[in-house]
């Protein structure tokens, strides 16, 4: 049994308001489009500070992975703060808490995501959480610039 504590910060500019970027969270139909796509097997978004997330997908024949998150602050276009477990298959693999901060800069949105993680018994890398969520920043991108994300 191991645990590895890890934060990472991604910083990103989108071409649009914090409004529009902040929206992209916090409307259970934008955010279906660029975070779980639709074919996701089970995904639900309760957008209130001590509601949550569930997101559960995963590869054909890979394991399958099950997001659950709660949210602990929602400011309007500033800032969501939420923290959530990750599950492979019925094994917990990380609990994390996570920042998402909005700033009005450069004609558009410079978005600012933090997170503080415990990653257990060596069943995911910090390294391999950092890029997928870039990934997922990247998706948002091309959602905002009203392209396809998948």
């Amino acid at each position: 049994m191991s645990v590895v504590h890890a934060d990472f910060k991604i910083d990103r500019h989108y071409d649009c308001t914090p409004s529009q970027t902040f929206s992209a969270f916090a409307d259970p139909e934008l955010k279906r489009q660029w975070f779980a796509g639709p074919d996701s097997p089970g995904w639900e978004l309760d957008f209130r500070v001590g509601g949550g997330e569930v997101n559960i997908g995963g590869p054909p024949n890979g394991p399958v992975y099950t997001f659950r998150s709660r949210f602990h602050e929602i400011v309007t276009d500033e800032r969501i703060v939420f923290a959530y477990d990750l599950l492979a298959d019925d094994r917990l693999v990380s609990v994390s808490l996570t920042t998402v901060e909005f700033f009005a800069a450069d004609g558009g949105t410079r978005l600012l995501f933090t997170e503080q993680g415990a990653f257990f018994d060596g069943l995911d890398d910090p390294a391999d959480r950092e890029h997928g969520t870039s990934k997922l920043l990247e998706a948002l991108g091309r959602f905002l610039a009203g392209n396809p994300t998948r």
